[in-house]
């Protein structure tokens, strides 16, 4: 049976921190939802309330598009080893873009000043809502290792390269609304 809590406890927390994957849910009106994997080593309970990702470049940038028009966000955890259990963050996110001032402050505030190879960006959610459920149904799974693929792909890239590929790549959602990533549009606060 699904509980539910108005903020982070520390066994959420100890759960997340146990987790090697989580996975983002957005959308906007018209649009596509999106649905994206991330790993943990990236993300960050910074508060009773409020929890950031530093988000790395990828094929699409359909988070940033979707929390531009709307600001809806729900982050899911799932335990594939271990007791079963679903853990989710519902409420609003916001995008803060590489170089501007929220992201250096929340980068040497909870990432240690550490990017990871082509970072774009830290995701923030003030969670207005937590929710956890069974999980009986998710398989076991052994996580073996994290992939090198995407870090070495950035590096490779340079800050030119990364630069260019945000402009041709992660400008526009898929179903065309802008992401921010360019002109430096805020989200929705």
């Amino acid at each position: 049976m699904a509980k539910q809590f108005p903020h982070i406890t520390d066994a959420h927390r100890e759960f997340i921190a146990r987790q090697h994957i989580f996975f983002t849910a957005s959308a906007a009106e018209g649009t596509r939802v999106n649905l994206s994997p991330k790993p943990t080593n990236a993300f960050r309970v910074i508060g009773d309330n409020a929890v950031a990702y530093l988000d790395q470049t990828g094929s699409g940038n359909e988070t940033a598009a979707h929390l531009l028009a709307d600001g809806r966000l729900t982050i899911m955890f799932c335990a594939f080893d271990g007791a079963p259990l679903i853990l989710r963050l519902y409420g609003r996110g916001k995008v803060l873009l590489r170089g501007s001032d929220g992201y250096a402050r929340l980068l040497g505030d909870a990432f240690e000043n550490q990017e990871l190879p082509g970072a774009r960006q830290i995701v923030t959610l003030d969670v207005d809502l937590v929710q956890t459920s069974c999980g009986f149904g998710v398989p076991l799974f052994d996580h073996r290792a994290d992939r090198p693929t995407l870090d070495r792909w950035a590096e490779a890239k340079g800050e030119e390269g990364l630069r260019e590929y945000h402009r041709e790549k992660n400008a526009h959602s898929m179903d065309g609304l802008p992401t921010g990533i360019l002109s430096g549009e805020k989200t929705p606060a």
